[in-house]
């Protein structure tokens, strides 16, 4: 009566884990979810969702999921399955990875881009590249 069955991840699809202004996390994220980061993340980001830095929000480190809106600060290298958002007030600085790329008059976009139109045959189901990749 209950007991309550833990939800899958295909469940938590669409509702979204948030981390807020003023917060200040080391180390590494790994969410199933989608993810809102208005704090400040010194570590590695992964996600089958998307994830959303906000204006106040920054990210120093790796980041690999599936969709992404920039509106704050990025330094590191970004993998992003589908479609990165990068909007006017953010600064983006180090490597991108993606399917496609949106970037708003007004960025800072300071980074080496790579496209990938078939990323997804790019990047295994755990996030890490196929060793097909380690060559190139």
């Amino acid at each position: 009566m209950f007991d309550k069955k833990p939800k899958s991840y295909t469940e938590l699809l669409g509702k979204t884990n948030r981390i807020v202004e003023g917060t200040i996390i080391k180390g590494d994220i790994i969410s199933h979810a989608d993810f809102r980061l208005d704090g400040e993340l010194t570590g590695n980001f992964q996600s089958k969702g998307k994830i959303v830095i906000g204006p106040a929000g920054s990210v120093t480190g790796d980041i690999i999921c599936k969709n992404a809106d920039i509106e704050g600060k990025f330094k590191g290298k970004i993998q992003v399955l589908e479609i990165l958002n990068v909007k006017h007030k953010s600064s983006i600085y180090g490597e991108v990875i993606c399917g496609k790329l949106s970037v708003e008059p007004g960025a800072d976009f300071s980074a080496s881009c790579m496209m990938k139109t078939n990323s997804k045959n790019h990047i295994a189901n755990d996030g890490q590249p196929r060793p097909e990749e380690a060559n190139q």
